[in-house]
């Protein structure tokens, strides 16, 4: 599988990363500026915001499932967190998209209804993300599917059938290229919960899909390590002050430092990664050559005389014959003589 949004391309040679800015803007485009123009700066493909009116996302009530102590409303609801950050508009996400033009980095956003969609689908947006929460919405599955855009499927808090399920339906409806984001819905995940083996099934289950993470543990190491197990997208949560207010998100998410260092260690590992087939490098050439043993005389031996074992010891260099042919060797006649510890070649011996 290969395809792409916008200019970013996706395969499963290459690991896209993800800045997901979400509503760390705070509804401040000078802010959301900052955080497109971090991002860029450290080396992500593509940064990503959150769509939403809060009054179509919860209700009123709806206890909240994280903890930070930083909420305007200590015992408030989900409702009272994310009305605070809903302002942007239209006009506002257009913004961001022209922002994001200008720095170099692809624009995506998360949508969390189908008035959400409609914005987005405006703006041309080159394909989307569905929120963990929304593994099971399949109305909203199937009004993104129907755009045809590639889709990043976030798995948090799922099982491994409600998975097969979300994609089943939006395949039915329209959606070709499918990454499934290996998620737990913990804020943040702490390492023991990170389940990152997970790869290796979804990997199984979904083989013709890309893998990615999207990765809720503090700091990149894990995140960077998960590239060896075969992720080829990484969502990290990012912003550029983890002590800002209001949203619960800054203070778990990683700076512009911290994602730049993210960019390099996940190029490093999959530059060591190399190619799956075993085969003689050229560095290792040399080393094939010298390294290896060879049959050589153990002592004097003159022409005429028998090989025995006892005549042949196993030495470096391994430019002779090979000890895996010493039966080739063995009973054969010497025609001439040879001297202790020379390297042996069948030209040394009677046909």
């Amino acid at each position: 599988m290969e395809f792409k949004i916008g200019k970013v391309r996706f395969s499963k040679d290459r690991t896209v990363i993800i800045a997901e800015a979400g509503v760390n803007h705070l509804g401040r485009m000078d802010l959301a500026e900052k955080l497109i123009k971090g991002a860029a700066q450290a080396g992500a493909d593509i940064i990503k915001f959150q769509t939403y009116k809060a009054n179509k996302l919860t209700t009123k009530k709806a206890p909240r499932f994280w903890s930070w102590d930083g909420e305007r409303k200590k015992k408030g609801s989900q409702y009272d967190s994310y009305s605070n950050l809903d302002s942007f508009d239209i006009d506002d996400y257009c913004n961001l998209k022209k922002i994001c033009k200008n720095y170099k980095i692809e624009f995506m956003s998360t949508p969390f209804d189908f008035e959400s969609v409609d914005i987005l689908e405006s703006l041309n947006v080159g394909g989307y993300k569905i929120a963990s929460c929304d593994i099971t919405n399949f109305p909203l599955l199937k009004y993104i599917a129907k755009t045809k855009k590639p889709i990043l499927l976030s798995t948090g808090a799922s099982e491994l059938q409600e998975i097969k399920n979300a994609v089943k339906v939006l395949e039915k409806n329209g959606a070709k290229n499918i990454v499934i984001m290996q998620c737990v819905l913990c804020y943040p995940t702490q390492v023991k919960d990170a389940n990152l083996s997970v790869v290796n099934s979804l990997k199984e289950n979904f083989s013709k899909n890309i893998i990615g993470l999207s990765d809720h543990t503090l700091g990149i190491k894990l995140a960077a390590g998960s590239v060896l197990l075969g992720v080829r997208v990484i969502e990290k949560h990012f912003t550029f002050d983890k002590k800002l207010p209001d949203s619960a998100d800054h203070w778990l998410s990683i700076n512009e430092m911290e994602l730049e260092k993210l960019v390099k260690e996940v190029r490093l590992f999959e530059s060591a990664l190399g190619k799956t087939k075993k085969v003689l490098l050229n560095c290792e050439k040399r080393a094939f050559k010298y390294a290896r043993r060879s049959l050589v005389a153990k002592h004097k031996i003159f022409k005429g005389e028998k090989i025995t074992i006892k005549k042949i010891d196993f030495k470096r260099p391994g430019t002779g014959i090979s000890p895996n042919q010493l039966d080739k060797v063995l009973n054969k006649v010497a025609k001439k003589n040879l001297k202790e510890d020379q390297i042996l070649k069948f030209s040394d011996f009677e046909k």
